[in-house]
């Protein structure tokens, strides 16, 4: 009986050690980092702009948005619901940053400078974007 029982033993060790490693192994095939981009939009300097011409601003911001995503270059985006000089976030999927800068520097919220921003890479993995 205490050899059954210990056979039963090792055999649960194995096949627990062997669980543990196939799971480390599927989470890390699973895992495929991704370098992304991180834009901190926040206020820039020329906010003074009357309300006809800041809508016109977020109306190309919007476009300009709209234009990113159907390129596959804007993955999230949203502004912030509080009054701060935070006002929204990009996650842009870029080779590099100066691809990054350069697609920030097209909206026209930020050529006004109503809008000023900071890039920063960032990465995830592939499999944890937003669906």
């Amino acid at each position: 009986m205490k050899k059954i029982t210990l056979l039963l033993v090792c055999l649960l060790f194995i096949v627990f050690v062997k669980a543990q490693s196939d799971s480390a192994q599927i989470i890390k095939e699973k895992f495929e980092p991704i370098n992304l981009w991180f834009v901190m939009l926040t206020k820039g300097a020329i906010r003074n702009q009357d309300s006809i011409t800041a809508q016109k601003l977020q109306d190309g911001h919007m476009a300009n948005m709209g234009k990113m995503h159907k390129e596959g270059k804007l993955l999230v985006a949203g502004p912030f619901l509080e009054d701060s000089n935070w006002r929204g976030i990009f996650i842009l999927k870029c080779d590099n940053k100066e691809e990054a800068e350069a697609l920030v520097q097209q909206d026209p919220a930020v050529i006004a400078g109503r809008l000023s921003y900071e890039i920063h890479p960032w990465m995830t993995g592939k499999n944890c974007l937003f669906k």
